[in-house]
């Protein structure tokens, strides 16, 4: 666009470019927040905000995080906080998939949830605070249970899909759709002091092989709860994952199932 390299240039601090100036450059040029980060990005300059990036992940790689789709199936205890850490790393599109509300048990430990917002959707609640962190970010919301009807339409377009699912069924689901799709999956699941992590490339089963003997339509979790600190770390660990993935990085996983213990601070691979 005309004269945008310029008006950025000329607002640059250094290599990097402060929100207000963003925010300038979109009311002058009727554009949007995310077409500004872009046209930074493009320029090899750094949006401010993402300055504490600058020594993991190198302009070029920013750029890649904002031009990629990643996909949340659940915005609960782990799906908040994934879509808190995609919003803050610069991720530029984010589906928002899940057809619940609030509830006053998830307060303990979903991070999206407050009092204010007993009752109210869980994806409306992730796109307000999307909005409120990174507003270059897009948030597409879907409140609906993703099922192999509508999982191809609801997944077009994605680089990459984040299990934050609570039930073995879906889980399943989810990996069958990603495998017909070939989709990379990176699968997360909690219970109590405990979680687990995974990741099923394309032309994988790896979910179908973890749950394969598996005879409960829900995990551990449903008798020994989750407190947040499990939520937060497997979110953390799944959305590391997803960055490696995004950024073409080793799968260190792939293959493999992360157990882990925070009783005991113990973190295992187990082969798959």
């Amino acid at each position: 666009m005309a004269g945008l390299k310029e008006f950025i240039l000329s607002r640059a601090q250094g290599d990097t470019v402060p929100f207000q100036a963003q925010s300038e450059a979109a009311r002058e040029f009727g554009i949007t927040l995310g077409m500004v980060e872009e046209a930074i990005l493009e320029l090899g300059l750094l949006p401010l905000r993402y300055q504490r990036n600058r020594e993991a992940i190198s302009v070029t790689q920013q750029l890649t995080l904002f031009r990629s789709s990643v996909a949340v199936i659940g915005c609960g205890g782990l799906g908040g906080y994934i879509i808190e850490e995609l919003a803050r790393l610069g991720v530029g599109r984010i589906l928002a998939i899940d057809p619940d509300v609030f509830e006053e048990r998830n307060l303990n430990r979903q991070i999206l949830s407050t009092v204010s917002l007993l009752g109210k959707p869980k994806v409306y609640a992730a796109f307000e605070r999307v909005g409120e962190i990174n507003p270059a970010v897009t948030v597409t919301m879907f409140r609906h249970s993703l099922t192999k009807e509508n999982g191809h339409d609801m997944l077009k377009g994605t680089n990459l899909v984040i299990d934050a699912l609570d039930t073995i069924p879906a889980r399943l689901q989810l990996a069958d759709v990603c495998h017909t799709m070939a989709i990379p999956l990176i699968h997360g699941s909690i219970g109590g002091w405990y979680g687990q992590l995974a990741i099923q490339m394309p032309g994988e089963e790896t979910v179908k092989k973890i749950f394969s003997l598996y005879q409960f339509e829900q995990g551990i979790e449903k008798d020994s709860g989750n407190p947040a600190f499990t939520a937060a770390v497997i979110a953390s660990l799944q959305v590391a994952e997803a960055c490696r993935i995004l950024l073409n990085k080793d799968r260190v996983l792939r293959g493999k199932m992360l157990s882990v213990n925070l009783m005991d601070m113990d973190f295992t691979e187990i082969q798959l």
